[in-house]
């Protein structure tokens, strides 16, 4: 369909796409094999991967990482539009969306990719030259992201914005009819009032969380014979991008049950899975997670809050910061220290620590604790919390597993789970960006005609969904290994890792589009905008992940 008396040119989608998609993978694997060996090279000492030399070719490792994801990218990318041929799914629209993905990471991969702002991952950095491209790579480079193509696909948009997700993501019957459920939830009970609760500074009202549970949000993972209902991460990879999608905080407020129960499913004994899961599964009992510490950050293994054995359990004394979600609950998940004699993770053990939940009078008034708010640009719905530990007493039989010295194993295993989960938060965070920018382009006037007729601004938001599309097959793709009892903290580290900058940038290209008025408190993009910066931070902040993702390439 044509608009403002426009005529479409005729579609810009090249004729042998897949071919040539298909063709381009093999040679991007190619040069992060060998990004990789020359890294494993500069990081070997005496057969064995140095964390100094890590440390000291850091650029490179992250480069590495970046390289690395985007390979993976391209990879779900090319599996996600052989699917949906083979199902004859593959429209004009998924097939922009991938021509162009292919055409602009292409471009990244040989020219830089932007790991932040201001940095940015080259070849040269891992001792490559661009070099000559093959004929595949050299066309889908010339010919993929086009003006021309940019400009078909946002028609094409314009003309199907009301779809939650545009372009087919290639899951099942099941789970779409599981993501159309939970979007009606979030277009009618959670994006309306949204903007207030941020403005408002609130917590989310208790009776969206009752609603959340009555539709089995905190037990859909949580197997059957605990309660739950005992669905796939994939499943909880959609409810939490739809719910996203309305308000991050109410997204995020089963990632708490997720650890919680994942800590207890992995660790915990036949007692306390009996006990706890049921409780998390039904919503009856709402968990937080307190791990972090002023002054550790990241290095969880320097934590210093410690727990005593009393004669009736434990005595927990220290103090824990950026607590979600901390007032209101009845169960930390409590990381603390009961070796006094280890300085590392080797002495640290995990707790059910119960505690009673507050009001808005008095916050905390369990014995033993005490806290106080920290006040956030944005996720504001949970708020964040201090929390000071003073002679806090946990019951005995609530040391997680019985045994001491697990913790940060028993942490550990959830990380793959909780970062599943941000990718999935951060796609739908760049999808109400996408949404909100969207909408503006179409609705505002300049110069006679709306925003939305001038490229560049149809260029943001092509792509915007562009990139939406490939975090979240990379996503999806994270959630199915998991699914499949398959290793995938590989996977789950760059979903985050790309889904956060993907949600930034969607953010912020949503927020320019609004000019001026995006400045504005009223105008829900500059929440958005406040929300996305959060989730380059939690569950492992940029650096971090790309790290941890460096290291476990060259195990």
């Amino acid at each position: 369909m044509a608009h403002d008396g426009q005529t479409l040119a005729p579609s810009p989608v090249l004729g042998n796409l897949l071919d040539l998609t298909a063709e381009a993978v093999p040679e991007v694997e190619a040069l992060f094999t060998a990004a990789r060996e020359n890294l494993r090279a500069l990081v070997t000492v005496s057969g064995k991967v140095s964390n100094a030399a890590m440390e000291a070719h850091q650029y490179a490792a992250h480069a590495l990482s970046w390289l690395a994801t985007y390979t993976e990218s391209l990879r779900q990318m090319q599996a996600w539009a052989t699917r949906l041929r083979a199902e004859d799914k593959f429209g004009e629209a998924e097939a922009l969306i991938h021509q162009i993905a292919f055409g602009e990471y292409l471009h990244h991969i040989h020219g830089g990719i932007p790991m932040s702002q201001g940095e940015v991952a080259r070849l040269q950095d891992l001792g490559l030259t661009s070099g000559t491209c093959g004929a595949a790579v050299t066309t889908l480079m010339a010919q993929g992201n086009t003006a021309a193509a940019r400009a078909r696909l946002v028609a094409l948009m314009r003309d199907g914005r009301a779809n939650a997700t545009f372009g087919a993501s290639g899951l099942d019957d099941e789970l779409e009819m599981i993501r159309d459920q939970f979007r009606r939830f979030a277009q009618e009970e959670v994006a309306p009032h949204a903007h207030g609760w941020h403005l408002r500074d609130e917590l989310i009202p208790m009776e969206i969380i009752e609603k959340l549970s009555e539709l089995g949000v905190f037990g859909l993972t949580i197997p059957e014979e605990f309660g739950g209902f005992g669905l796939s991460k994939a499943s909880m990879v959609v409810v939490s991008e739809e719910l996203s999608r309305g308000y991050i905080g109410v997204g995020s407020l089963a990632t708490r049950t997720e650890i919680a129960a994942e800590l207890i499913l992995c660790g915990g004994t036949a007692d306390q899975k009996a006990h706890w899961l049921p409780k998390l599964a039904s919503g009856e009992i709402l968990p937080t997670a307190v791990f972090t510490e002023p002054n550790t950050g990241s290095d969880l293994g320097a934590l210093r809050t410690r727990a005593v054995k009393s004669d009736d359990g434990w005595e927990v004394t220290g103090n824990k910061t950026w607590i979600t979600h901390a007032a209101r609950t009845h169960v930390m998940t409590l990381l603390a220290r009961t070796n006094p004699d280890t300085t590392d993770y080797r002495g640290l053990s995990m707790f059910l620590a119960e505690k009673t939940p507050g009001t808005d009078e008095a916050p905390f008034p369990t014995p033993g604790m005490t806290g106080g708010e920290i006040e956030v640009l944005g996720y504001r719905g949970m708020k964040e919390y201090e929390l000071a530990f003073d002679g806090f007493k946990v019951k005995a039989e609530n040391l997680l597993g019985g045994v001491e010295g697990q913790g940060f194993k028993q942490l550990m295993q959830t990380f793959e789970s909780a970062r599943i989960q941000t990718a999935a938060r951060a796609i739908g965070v760049a999808q109400s960006a996408l949404d909100e920018g969207m909408q503006y382009a179409v609705d505002r006037k300049q110069f006679g005609k709306s925003l939305i007729e001038f490229p560049r601004v149809a260029g943001k938001l092509a792509m915007m969904a562009v990139e939406i599309m490939v975090a979240r097959q990379l996503t999806y793709f994270s959630a199915w290994q998991k699914d499949h009892d398959k290793r995938c903290d590989l996977e789950a580290g760059m979903a985050k890792l790309l889904g956060a900058r993907v949600a930034w940038a969607c953010a912020d290209n949503a927020l320019q589009i609004h000019g001026g008025n995006g400045f504005a408190l009223e105008y829900k993009i500059s929440r958005i905008l406040c929300d996305a910066r959060i989730l380059n931070i939690f569950e492992g902040a940029a650096e971090i992940q790309a790290q941890v993702i460096a290291r476990r390439l060259l195990d």
